[in-house]
């Protein structure tokens, strides 16, 4: 009997195949006393081992198919199976109970979980329970001699279909055979969420119940478009969906014939339109989507891939490398964004009740200059090669920008003095992300040379909501009328001072917050590279003069993020036919 389940669309596509179930092996176990508690705990170290090899296999998969930066998450479990605090527990526990190693392993990790899971007021610590669930569970079926589930193996084409799916599971993903997936958990900011859009693999999480509702094989729909996942299709569905999905190709490959097209609406308006990356690495995504610039590069990553801080020559190099790249066209570099849910374990900070409102991005900078001022060196040297834009994250008040400018300047000072070459025409801006900013952006204005709005944490922020957790993930409302208007004041602000403001959340790559963007005269939109050609064949077909009471209606007139989603969905069907 056909089920339709409604779930979060995580990820742009439709697809129709039979469902693969992830099943778990049987992990259970007796707990046993052991005599030579030695021999036991080389069973355990021997189990670690090959749970490393097993991983790094893993992560070095993820970052051919995904890249480095989704490649991230395998690093901080390598990070457990190299934490003496972890496995040294376990062995100890081995030793002091004289019990097998697989009761001393879920002994310890059921402490270790508790301890995260308790930490309610703290949400970058709680999820690290996942990352300990996943390095365990790894670690037990090693000492029990079974293979866990891996997906790398499939060889027909399937859906994959799961309770959550960890970052192991999903980089391991071939898409010559893998269509899409369907999770019970999950929402649009979730590692595997992320991680679908990177492979452009349609996915649908947060059904709640699918693991519940399909049989292993059985055909299902997943519709990443809408947000639906079907089960035991009729017929006619079947033909239905299959045609939506072709249909959906077909608008891709016609997308791409806008590479190298500017970005101009019907009227013949000129808006960049710029891509979001975290490594050099990204760029060949940039150059294949036909991005006019780079609107955030995310410098955290150079930090996240390091066992210790960078050196000046090595950030140096990686900025470099995308000035370059892009061959004269603007490259915005953001200053360290650690903290909140970025951790470096070279780097200790303060244990915090709320790290997202606490000690991160440039109040870490503020404070420990050191590593501010290395990094800024290294920006100014590298802007020599290109068109580059710093931007200062999360600033909160004109202090804080007032100081972060001062810094940078006195180090273009001392580098000029020493006959450093730096480039002519770097701008100074910063992120509106902060609502304190956006409602203060007229002052601001005087002051930056450029504004760059970042929605996910504007969002929270504005909705006093987590982003990550799932609970209260409806409270992520892009077109609420209280969040337009901080994002309408700004770009007034900066229009009024005569500087450029662009946007690089999650929104600004948004179909339905695009149109208001544009109403609004926003100049830059910097999203993912996939998003770029959906987003330049929205623009050719949009009228900016049919827009001008779109606006004014969003932030006035409607009253919740769902007016606001079907205003525009109502105007665009009307106007851009």
């Amino acid at each position: 009997m056909t089920k339709t389940l409604k779930g979060i669309a995580a990820s742009d596509g439709i697809a129709v195949a039979p469902a693969y179930l992830l099943v778990e092996p049987d992990l259970s176990f007796s707990k046993t006393s052991v005599n030579d508690v030695d021999a036991e705990v080389e069973r355990f170290q021997k189990a670690v081992k090959e749970s490393i090899a097993e991983v790094e296999q893993i992560r070095d998969t993820a970052k051919k198919s995904l890249g480095a930066d989704e490649a991230q998450v395998f690093e901080a479990h390598l990070m457990f199976f190299n934490d003496p605090e972890f496995t040294g527990a376990i062995e100890q526990e081995i030793k002091k109970q004289k019990v097998n190693g697989e009761s001393a392993l879920d002994q310890t990790a059921q402490k270790f979980i508790s301890i995260f899971e308790g930490m309610t007021d703290n949400a970058y610590m709680q999820e690290r329970a996942a990352d300990v669930r996943d390095v365990s569970k790894r670690l037990m079926a090693h000492l029990l001699g079974v293979s866990l589930p891996n997906p790398a193996l499939i060889d027909h084409e399937v859906i994959i279909v799961a309770h959550d799916l960890t970052p192991s599971d999903t980089a391991q993903l071939n898409k010559k055979y893998v269509k899409g997936f369907i999770t019970d958990l999950g929402g649009r900011t979730a590692h595997s969420a992320i991680m679908a859009r990177s492979l452009e693999l349609p996915a649908v999480v947060g059904t709640a119940e699918i693991t519940k509702s399909v049989k292993n094989g059985e055909t299902v729909v997943v519709d990443g478009l809408n947000g639906k996942a079907v089960v035991a299709p009729e017929k006619d569905e079947i033909s239905k969906f299959t045609q939506m999905g072709a249909d959906f190709a077909k608008q891709k490959a016609e997308w791409k014939k806008l590479r190298d097209q500017p970005s101009v609406t019907k009227d013949g308006k000129h808006y960049t339109i710029a891509a979001n990356i975290g490594t050099p690495d990204d760029m060949t995504g940039v150059r294949e989507n036909g991005a006019e610039a780079v609107g955030l590069y995310r410098t955290e990553f150079l930090y996240m891939n390091s066992a210790e801080l960078p050196t000046e020559d090595d950030q140096f190099k990686a900025y470099k490398a995308v000035i370059e790249g892009m061959n004269g066209k603007q490259v915005v570099i953001r200053t360290m964004d650690i903290g909140g849910d970025k951790h470096l374990p070279y780097l200790p900070l303060p244990e915090e009740m709320n790290p997202f409102l606490g000690y991160r991005a440039i109040r870490i900078s503020l404070k420990q200059q050191d590593i501010f001022r290395t990094q800024l060196r290294a920006l100014l040297r590298a802007s020599a090669y290109g068109k580059l834009g710093i931007m200062f994250p999360m600033i909160g008040t004109l202090n804080e920008f007032r100081q972060a400018k001062k810094i940078y300047e006195e180090e273009k000072a001392k580098l000029l003095k020493k006959g450093t070459k730096i480039g002519q025409d770097i701008q100074v801006g910063m992120m509106i992300e902060v609502p304190a900013a956006a409602i203060l952006a007229d002052q601001f204005a005087k002051e930056v040379d450029f504004f760059s709005i970042g929605t996910n944490d504007l969002i929270q922020y504005t909705m006093a909501a987590d982003r990550g957790n799932e609970h209260v993930s409806y409270l992520y409302q892009p077109y609420n009328p209280s969040v337009l208007r901080l994002v309408k004041h700004t770009i007034d602000a900066a229009h009024q001072n005569g500087i450029w403001c662009g946007m690089c959340g999650e929104a600004a790559g948004d179909s339905v917050m695009f149109p208001l963007l544009l109403g609004m005269g926003l100049d830059e939109y910097s999203m993912s590279a996939t998003s770029i050609l959906r987003i330049r064949s929205q623009m050719k077909k949009i009228d900016t003069n049919d827009f001008k009471d779109l606006v004014d209606q969003a932030i006035n007139v409607s009253e919740t993020n769902e007016d606001n989603a079907k205003l525009v969905s109502d105007f665009m069907a009307k106007h851009t036919k």
